[in-house]
């Protein structure tokens, strides 16, 4: 038995840190690169998890089948080979090809990363169980497993060091360039130990005991991936589709891994069983509350505490259960596949069998059906609370879906998320998520009334009042129901941008507003900043930006490079009406930034719930160069805008404009 001198653990525990610290610091990187070029959707950033565990996957198969059907030298010749082709992946940056209008955007972002970090990906996501295997190999008294904790240290302190330190100091491609010169470095030192692991080579002991069985580790390692998953859209959907939201539950996930495979005093499998059965009735509750999970301060932590106890529960219980050292690579290999079987079954399955966002109570579901199997050998207390924990997550699902159908006419779920139309109260409404985006009278006598957040007295209503004299020009940045189009008048040009199919369909045929307007109405499919800025001038007299996901901000609209976008189209005198009513974010110190950097005035204009009319409350900031269109009466209770920090495409702030 021989144990490895310093130097040499040094050397492998700084290729696996380096390695872990790259894949994961790549991983928001390109991610906030194409997050624009598909809409700014929560979805791009789970799409991406969707390719990262399956690359893990790949990598960690590549890792067992190299340790168990190679001989050493031929694994080091095999492994150099392969990182010295991915030098030519690099830099890894995506190019303007892959900006397009994509009718499945989840196989576009899917094949993008295949493309253009593929290969680098690929090679340090199979560093960590390949060196552990080499490391075992050469110096049968060492202990491997630790090894893996200081690989998720590594990820933890690139997810850390991304939005505390990277992204506000460094432009998103400088990034992708001092990314891509960490790579060269590992790559030189990953060969090096792949040749000096060959050397004198101790034989891998044969297992003297029978495994786990290992769809106990696949169940485990999917449960943890559904659930940051799940976690992960909750809080996108509704909040923002940032690197801050991304990073915060990846966080969360990686700490439990590391604690729990670095010592089996983290993991009590006691104490977790019983806060794992207190989270899940919080979590369910906070499900079933929807006004305690709007309250952002309250439901931000229950959800992340929740995805804690519950990942520490699905990481303590596989690091419990890991086998010898001879099937390190194989146990790896388990835990990559069921990372990958929850990614797939979250981000690429649920959008299509899911009419709405069910994937968060369904993994609860599972994971206390998973509970109960696993312990229910442990006497008929542990089977009683368990079972109990079992059906009433099923409660939970089952009153979501029918609070979800309730007084539903029209149910449509895409990767740009959920969709539906409701009749209540004599309106037809439509929503995304939870939150509406425009509504109709059934009347016919008031069906031409412009409703919800587009009245009379709100920020657009008193901007297309009184922007011009004659036909107005006018741009919409989201169609949702079509609303806006009940302000046109013979002569007017309305021109609506929206990114989801679904939304165009819907406008068309569950509204009128589009059909019965006396105006000319086009509506531009696609990304609305893509087309603006491919489109010549349309001289806008009013361009109205409208775009939301759910409550989600696609930030990528609100940045000073979007605005230089929006004032090429905008007529002499012009208007651009920003809606910012959101219950998360206040965005009018950034909006009123970019418009005053481009020195623009902006106003802030609130108007009140009226239901009579069919109105809701609304916040809109209207933003111009006219000093008269300003001074008009209509916009005497308008307040002037604060500025705040100046957002560009490669920096946003998320924290200084949440409302907790």
């Amino acid at each position: 038995m021989t144990r490895p001198r310093v130097p040499w653990l040094t050397l492998y525990g700084c290729a696996i840190f380096l390695s872990a610290f790259l894949l994961f610091l790549i991983e928001p990187v390109v991610a906030k690169l194409i997050l624009p070029w598909f809409g700014g959707s929560a979805a791009v950033w789970t799409t991406c998890l969707v390719f990262y565990q399956t690359a893990l996957l790949a990598g960690y198969y590549y890792a067992n089948a190299m340790v168990t059907r190679l001989q050493p030298r031929a694994q080091a010749a095999v492994h150099t080979f392969l990182l010295a082709a991915a030098l030519a992946f690099l830099p890894a940056i995506p190019g303007e090809r892959w900006k397009t209008v994509a009718d499945h955007p989840a196989a576009r972002i899917l094949l993008l990363l295949i493309c253009v970090i593929g290969l680098p990906y690929f090679l340090l996501s199979s560093t960590g169980p390949l060196l552990q295997a080499w490391y075992a190999r050469r110096w049968t008294g060492s202990q491997p497993y630790r090894l893996f904790a200081l690989s998720n240290a590594g990820a933890l302190l690139a997810l850390l060091a991304y939005p505390a330190l990277i992204e506000p100091r460094t432009p998103t491609r400088a990034q992708d360039v001092w990314w891509s010169a960490g790579f060269v470095v590992f790559a030189v030192l990953c060969a090096f130990l792949s040749w000096v692991s060959v050397s004198q080579p101790a034989p891998l002991p044969r297992s003297s005991s029978r495994p786990a069985s290992r769809w106990v580790w696949i169940a485990l390692a999917a449960g943890g991936s559904m659930l940051l998953l799940a976690t992960t859209n909750q809080l996108t959907e509704n909040v923002a589709a940032v690197p801050l939201l991304w990073i915060v539950p990846l966080a969360i996930y990686l700490v439990t891994f590391i604690l729990a495979f670095e010592s089996a005093r983290w993991y009590r499998r006691g104490i977790f069983l019983r806060l794992l059965a207190m989270a899940l009735g919080a979590v369910g509750y906070a499900i079933y509350d929807i006004q305690l999970s709007d309250a952002l301060i309250i439901s931000v932590p229950i959800f992340c505490g929740a995805l804690f106890i519950g990942c520490m529960f699905c990481h303590g219980e596989l690091a419990a259960r890991k086998p010898e050292r001879a099937q390190l690579t194989s146990f790896y290999l388990m835990i990559a596949l069921g990372g990958a079987i929850g990614a797939i079954f979250v981000g690429l399955l649920a959008p299509l069998i899911f009419s709405g966002i069910y994937e968060l109570p369904a993994t609860l579901l599972f994971i206390a059906a998973l509970a109960a199997v696993l312990h229910w050998k442990h006497g008929w207390s542990q089977r009683l609370l368990w079972s109990v924990a079992t059906v009433a997550m099923a409660v939970v699902l089952a009153v979501l879906v029918r609070s979800y159908h309730l007084n539903a006419i029209l149910l449509v779920r895409n990767f740009y998320g959920s969709l539906r139309v409701i009749e209540s109260g004599g309106q037809r409404m439509l929503y995304h998520g939870t939150v509406k985006h425009g509504s109709q009278f059934l009347a016919p006598a008031r069906q031409h009334w412009p409703t919800s957040y587009y009245g009379p007295p709100s920020g657009i209503g008193l901007a297309l009042k009184d922007c011009c004299a004659g036909p107005r020009r006018v741009g919409v940045v989201g169609l949702g129901a079509g609303t806006l189009a009940a302000y046109g008048a013979i002569g007017d040009r309305f021109r609506f941008y929206e990114i989801n199919p679904a939304v165009i369909a819907i406008a068309g045929a569950q509204f009128s507003f589009l059909r019965d307007s006396p105006a000319t109405v086009e509506v531009a499919p696609g990304d609305a900043r893509l087309s603006l800025d491919r489109e010549p001038s349309r001289d806008f007299d009013v361009l109205a930006v409208d775009a939301f996901s759910g409550d989600a901000i696609p930030f990528h609209l609100l940045t000073r490079e979007a605005f230089a976008v929006y004032r090429r189209h905008l007529a002499t005198g012009g208007v651009i009406a920003f809606h910012i009513s959101n219950q998360y974010v206040d965005l009018a110190p950034v909006v009123g930034a970019v418009a005053g950097a481009a020195g623009f005035q902006a106003v802030e204009v609130q108007s009140m719930r009226d239901d009579d009319i069919g109105l809701s409350s609304a916040t809109w900031i209207l933003a111009t160069e006219n000093r008269a269109f300003l001074a008009k009466p209509a916009l005497s209770a308008a307040t002037a805008v604060v500025p705040g920090a100046l957002w560009t495409d490669d920096y946003n702030n998320l924290l200084r404009i949440l409302r907790w």
